[in-house]
């Protein structure tokens, strides 16, 4: 707590990633060819859409949660309570980003670009905080790497609370599946791969950014069917992110298959700015030069003694 303001390791962990996306991105921005405080500027406008549709995504895909019958409709406003859906995050946060890059006169794809692994690493250390609130985990097991659960209560009430609360005892309740660590490392590989992939072929025009979605969606997809927790279902008992992952990640394949183009090169105010070339020192006096200017060389100091010599013989009568 500070103060009367609760503090959750899980906004910590949302900020820490923010902070390493905007730093990575900046650099990664500027080594591309833009100029210095770009990624910063546009984060201004990408971050805040992207925490909106991030909680749109999660209220919408859990609908019956907040409006079903016996629901709480003012939860869907408490997002200090968990529930940020990815994909909302990532559509929302590409308009705020859109307008950012309008702004600085930056192309979209050349910004997504430079700022595609540090997203990945982001959401990476975003999985930290499903660790504190014993969140996002799969089936009971025995591995060595299992996730302890444990009961937490509210202390002053006694009641159950898995977010805020203690743990009764040391003896956990289950062992599971992190698979939020999973995840984390996934996500880490991918974002190793964009660099790598970005390095090797000089991808632009967003194909950076359309293979970390493609590398995500990829682990996604089977991360989500490992998971216990309760989520809304489609096409019978499918959950809806595995759905989602699919289609997006056939997008993103398509579009990497499709664009070609080669890499943007900026212009204008966008570009980082050139130093200006310096100007040639002037040529100093080279001693023969100092020469020519006061005494006469040698051979014509002989040429007029000769000269002096004869026109005195001349009037020798």
């Amino acid at each position: 707590m500070l103060g009367p303001i609760p503090i959750r390791a899980y906004a910590l962990c949302i900020i820490a990633g923010i902070v390493v996306a905007v730093l990575w991105g900046e650099r990664r921005f500027v080594a591309r060819g833009g100029q210095q405080g770009t990624v910063t500027d546009v984060a201004v406008f990408a971050v805040p859409f992207g925490l909106v549709g991030g909680r749109l995504y999660h209220v919408l895909t859990d609908w019956q949660t907040y409006f079903g019958p016996g629901g709480d409709p003012w939860g869907a406003l408490r997002i200090w309570e968990g529930g940020l859906g990815i994909w909302g995050a990532v559509a929302l946060g590409a308009v705020g980003a859109w307008i950012g890059c309008r702004r600085r006169g930056v192309p979209l794809g050349f910004f997504a670009d430079a700022v595609a692994p540090g997203i990945v690493a982001a959401q990476a250390i975003g999985r930290i905080g499903n660790w504190f609130n014993q969140e996002l985990y799969g089936a009971p097991t025995t591995l060595p790497w299992g996730l302890e659960i444990y009961d937490r209560v509210d202390p002053s009430t006694g009641l159950p609370d898995a977010l805020g609360g203690v743990a009764l005892n040391h003896v956990p309740v289950q062992v599971v599946h992190p698979t939020f660590l999973y995840e984390l490392l996934w996500n880490l590989a991918v974002a190793g791969l964009v660099v790598w992939a970005d390095r090797r072929f000089r991808l632009g025009h967003g194909r950076a950014f359309a293979l970390y979605v493609a590398g995500y969606t990829a682990g996604r997809f089977w991360i989500e069917q490992m998971r216990t927790d309760h989520a809304t279902r489609v096409f019978g008992d499918i959950r809806i992110n595995v759905v989602v992952s699919v289609l997006v990640f056939a997008a993103a394949v398509l579009y990497i298959a499709l664009v070609r183009k080669p890499r943007e090169v900026l212009e204008g105010p966008a570009a980082a700015a050139e130093p200006a070339p310096a100007e040639p020192a002037p040529a100093e006096p080279t001693p023969a030069d100092g020469a020519a200017d006061s005494d006469p060389p040698a051979d014509e100091e002989d040429e007029a003694q000769v000269k002096d010599a004869a026109e005195v013989g001349d009037r020798t009568p």
